[in-house]
């Protein structure tokens, strides 16, 4: 399948979209400047380096979050933390080259899983520790919206 098919296919059929009232942790990605914010929700078998062994999310948002959604829960699903991480980073560091408008998006659904695995470790330490919540830095309003 080709790029523009999985982007169809993630867009008409996001994967692991919907609640997940059992989980270990969730962590939510929020853009202040329009409402938006992304829910992820982990299950997790503890290691030493813990495993996501299940994973869903849920957002309030536009099509390019669902999609970022979909394929960054879909990557996540069956790694290990340290992994996860690795994915966090590497998908912020991608964005640095698109518009904010289309960066934000992603943004937002990388900080949510960042914030469902830093809210996960700290419960490791406090059981009644809050969920996480990190603010994307991306604005996403196009310029000619803007003028």
């Amino acid at each position: 399948m080709n790029a523009d098919a999985q982007l169809i296919e993630h867009m008409m059929n996001p994967k692991n979209y919907g609640d997940m009232p059992e989980n270990d942790a969730t962590g939510i990605g929020k853009n202040p400047q329009n409402g938006e914010k992304v829910a992820i929700y982990l299950k997790v078998e503890k290691q030493t380096d813990p495993l996501i062994t299940d994973i869903s999310f849920q957002a309030i948002g536009c099509t390019t979050t669902i999609v970022a959604g979909s394929i960054i829960t879909t990557e996540a699903k069956g790694i290990h933390f340290s992994r996860a991480e690795e994915l966090v980073s590497t998908t912020l560091g991608m964005l640095d080259n698109l518009p904010p408008e289309d960066a934000a998006c992603s943004e937002m659904v990388a900080l949510a899983l960042k914030a469902s695995i830093d809210t996960y470790a700290e419960r490791q330490k406090d059981a009644n520790f809050p969920m996480i919540s990190y603010i994307i830095k991306t604005d996403c309003t196009p310029k000619e919206e803007e003028a």
